[in-house]
């Protein structure tokens, strides 16, 4: 059947129809049987008109045999417009093709970093993010046997390593300072060797400077060649050097020279992972107090299992053995020194203040920092605000039992820097993620009027995941660590509900947000 004789049935179909409309119309029919008459007819005509469309578009046999027969009219439709385009794009730009060729090079962006949404739906649970039984015990296994065991296998490993004319390179020495290990290293240099810091486009994210990256792939790229021991408040450490600098043999015995002399790294127990998080975190809030630390495997620590690895800054004051601390410093002290607001302005404090060297604005700063990671052992080391667990240093030192006077309470890992004593240097940042909302340590924030606006505008902005994930990524072994993506979600999650709390409290209690360039 040919387009035009169809086209004349269709025609005379119609004229039919409208006849037959008429007649029912000129005749005296009551209404209602009018109306039944003509909505039957309306069906009809519309039924016809789709029976004529369909037979429109059923394939055909053509004498040239261009097109096979379908049985579904759905997927001819589909292959016809398919086909149009086609011919549009072939049609109308033709130079498609050799575009594509010479400029895909050019229009394929660079930056590998992550920057998509969070497809999450369903927050992560709090409670479920560390388990308790396992902090417990790698804390047990870790605190007795994790320097011996390093002692240990790295000198089975240089063993059958290094010749013996080299072996003596390889000796402990045992110092009087306490749990530190020292490490000459050398750099990988081999030519086919990857960094575990992934920069994959020209520059890093801005929140890390030059400095940072240089550090953080000197952490995580230096291939150890010897170890010491040596004591330190700080608990079981590594400390390393790089193969610029020469160890002084003599250095360990002097009580007045320091225990590193160059560029040294500290590698801590996989325990203090989270020493980790709390860097990038820093960073991104802007607040630049903390020491640049990766994660590192070693092949001589047990298991295999990643550790935080920071950068040892020879420029921070002494501190005391018992608190950590270049300031001495008490609860009560503390919130005298708050109400004073010590070098605020550039005004000096009167010497009856009771002031020290350390600015106004730096503990503002360590009380947001100290909230989001939940740190305690700073400003709350007796767990006073907040209900704590078995596992806790406080709990197991039984300090929570002596929170009657908390005036007198001392405050810990206040720490200088030599050459600039106002400003804070954030150490030993152990953050935990295993505390429910409802459990939140408050007290961290008593006394504090202002925070810093660079930090809060970034928990505004809602786009606090998507930095921590683009910053995460850089880090390679941290990110395998915590089970890539979804793990790390999982921490982020809990940063953005405390983060949330945070803004509540700064709206209920009318805490300014200013600027803090001091």
């Amino acid at each position: 059947m040919t387009s035009a004789h169809s086209g004349g049935l269709r025609i005379s179909f119609i004229r039919l129809i409208c006849s037959w409309i008429l007649r029912i119309w000129s005749r005296r029919l009551p209404k209602n049987k009018r109306n039944v008459l003509l909505i039957c007819t309306v069906c009809v005509i519309y039924v016809i008109f789709l029976a004529f469309q369909v037979a429109h578009f059923l394939p055909q046999n053509s004498s040239k045999g261009h097109h096979k027969k379908f049985k579904d009219v759905s997927t001819r439709l589909l292959i016809t417009k398919l086909e149009q385009q086609i011919l549009y794009l072939e049609n109308v730009h033709p130079e498609h093709d050799a575009l594509d060729s010479t400029t895909s090079a050019t229009l394929r962006p660079n930056v590998v970093y992550i920057t998509l949404k969070s497809k999450r739906i369903k927050p992560a649970n709090i409670r479920g993010t560390v388990k308790p039984k396992k902090r417990r015990k790698y804390a047990t296994l870790l605190k007795h046997e994790h320097s011996q065991s390093i002692i240990h296998n790295f000198n089975k490993k240089e063993k059958r390593r290094i010749p013996e004319e080299n072996k003596v390179s390889t000796t402990i020495h045992q110092p009087s300072v306490n749990g530190i290990v020292i490490l000459d290293d050398k750099r990988k240099d081999s030519g086919n060797y990857q960094s575990n810091i992934r920069i994959y486009s020209d520059s890093a994210p801005p929140w890390f400077s030059a400095e940072d990256i240089r550090a953080m792939r000197f952490l995580a790229d230096c291939r150890i060649s010897r170890i010491k021991q040596v004591q330190s408040s700080h608990g079981d450490l590594i400390l390393f050097e790089n193969d610029q600098t020469t160890l002084n043999r003599n250095i360990l015995s002097s009580a007045t020279t320091s225990v590193c002399q160059g560029k040294c790294g500290l590698i801590k127990r996989p325990l203090d992972m989270n020493e980790v998080f709390a860097f990038h975190l820093d960073r991104i809030l802007g607040l630049n107090r903390t020491l640049p630390s990766v994660s590192r495997r070693f092949e001589f620590i047990q298991d295999g299992l990643p550790c935080p690895v920071i950068l040892w800054d020879s420029a921070l004051s002494p501190t005391n053995n018992k608190t950590q601390s270049s300031v001495q410093l008490n609860w009560g002290s503390y919130q005298q020194m708050l109400k004073q607001k010590c070098w605020l302005n550039g005004r000096a404090p009167k010497a009856e203040s009771g002031c020290t060297g350390i600015h106004h604005y730096e503990w503002s700063k360590m009380a947001l920092f100290d909230f989001l990671l939940q740190i305690y052992t700073r400003l709350d080391r007796h767990c006073c605000g907040f209900k704590p667990r078995r596992e806790d240093l406080c709990v197991q030192q039984e300090l929570h039992l002596k929170c009657e006077d908390p005036a007198s309470v001392e405050l810990t890992h206040i720490v200088q820097r030599k050459l600039d004593p106002k400003h804070l240097a954030f150490i030993d940042n152990q953050g935990f993620f295993d505390r429910s909302e409802d459990n939140l340590d408050f007290k961290l924030l008593d006394g504090i009027k202002e925070f810093p606006e660079s930090a809060i505008s970034v928990l505004k902005s809602h786009r606090l995941r998507e930095k921590l994930l683009q910053s995460f990524f850089l880090d390679k072994i941290y990110w395998e660590s915590q089970s890539g993506r979804q793990g790390i979600e999982k921490l982020i999650d809990v940063i953005e509900r405390r983060a949330k709390i945070l803004l509540t409290y700064i709206n209920a209690h009318g805490v300014k947000v200013v600027p803090m360039n001091d």
